[in-house]
């Protein structure tokens, strides 16, 4: 197999990425905006040793799940790479990503995983837009922002989103934003009556589950609202495995947000979170709650979480793409927190992280998919452990 090889290839499934899977002559071929069970003429454009990368050129049976993207960037913006085949199938790939994840990294058959679907259009709440720079050239001079396209550093000066809530899609159509002065890339927060941006009002309060919590639009807060709703409500029901006598870690708490919903089920909370700016966002949210706080690097916590207290009876763990550092990972086994809910946005350092604490004395109690990023192949999920 060489670089421009022209093969007839039948895709099996999506694999972890968005990429269709097939194989030729047992050598494994990732080809891009491919679809389950459809055959298609491809040619390849970067060749390894066990496995290849392919573009399509012929699609030849197509899949019974390929529909045409709405999207009038569909291809050129960045963002959106499973839009060409329908939702149901979407949700489909991404459970059965997030499940041989588990068998195959962590080594155990995963429980029956529990699936919550998300609005597939206009759902998303928060997001980032890039600058362009004074000389950039393009078409519409007007747009002074835009979208990262595909697979490049160009930016899109797109008119609409799909996946955007309505306000955010009412700004791309008119493009009437302040730009922070000086900046790349800027965030937008949009939900109900509430429009945070970087470049001019960047805090506020947003209502979920009928309370009102802070947020900024310049830290990290989830981009779903309705399936974080969704998600805030499974991991109180996972608190059911703790002694709510006790106390609670928010581990990676942000600005607070799951301690804020479930800090009513215990005596006290402790969160830790590296970010500063996120952490008085949640002394904010948390006033007036018996909670102590942490702002120290994940590779800290060991000694700042663990050792001045022994009572921590269910932790929330919300890490990085990366996961767990391997101490951090390694103090959570030995310390025997009776509960534990791992939520995760990569299905692969769920499922490394979920064999050291298995192997550590825990059992995989519950494992969720929470759709929060449709039209994409992003995967965030939840794994409840108990010892």
């Amino acid at each position: 197999m060489a670089m421009n090889d022209i093969y007839k290839l039948h895709l099996e499934s999506i694999a972890p990425g968005g990429d269709a899977l097939g194989r030729f002559e047992g050598k494994t071929i990732f080809v891009e905006g491919g679809a389950p069970d459809e055959t298609v003429i491809c040619r390849i454009i970067n060749d390894h040793n066990t496995w290849a990368r392919a573009e399509i050129l012929e699609i030849n049976d197509p899949s019974p799940v390929r529909i045409k993207s709405a999207c009038d960037f569909a291809g050129i913006c960045g963002g959106c790479n499973l839009a060409h085949i329908n939702y149901e199938a979407q949700v489909s790939a991404k459970e059965n990503i997030l499940k041989d994840s588990i068998a195959r990294i962590a080594g155990i058959q995963s429980p029956l995983i529990k699936v919550f679907s998300s609005p597939p259009f206009e759902y998303r709440n928060r997001m980032q837009f890039h600058c362009f720079r004074q000389n950039e050239n393009k078409k519409d001079k007007t747009r002074k922002f835009g979208l990262k396209g595909k697979k490049s550093e160009e930016i899109i000066a797109v008119n609409d989103c799909l996946v955007a809530v309505a306000q955010i899609r009412n700004i791309l159509r008119t493009g009437a934003l302040s730009i922070p002065p000086g900046k790349d890339r800027f965030t937008v927060f949009s939900k109900d009556d509430c429009f945070l941006n970087e470049g001019e009002q960047s805090r506020g309060k947003i209502t979920l589950l009928g309370k009102e919590i802070i947020l900024d639009a310049s830290v990290f807060f989830q981009s779903n609202c309705f399936m974080l709703e969704k998600m805030i409500l499974e991991l109180r029901k996972a608190a059911e495995y703790a002694d709510k006598n006790l106390q609670m870690a928010d581990l990676y708490c942000g600005v607070g947000t799951f301690a804020f919903f479930l800090h009513d089920l215990f005596d006290n909370v402790i969160c830790a979170e590296e970010n500063k700016t996120a952490v008085s966002i949640a002394r904010e949210n948390l006033k007036g709650v018996n909670a102590e706080f942490i702002a120290l690097r994940d590779t800290e916590w060991q000694r700042a979480v663990f050792q001045k207290s022994n009572k921590i009876n269910f932790a929330v763990i919300d890490p990085p793409r990366a996961g767990l550092n391997i101490k951090l990972a390694a103090a959570l086994a030995r310390e025997m927190i009776p509960a534990l809910a791992y939520v995760s946005c990569d299905p692969a350092s769920l499922a490394r992280d979920s064999k050291i604490l298995i192997n550590g004395g825990y059992k995989l109690k519950e494992l969720m998919l929470f759709d929060f990023y449709p039209q994409t192949s992003h995967i965030e999920s939840m794994a409840v452990f108990v010892k």
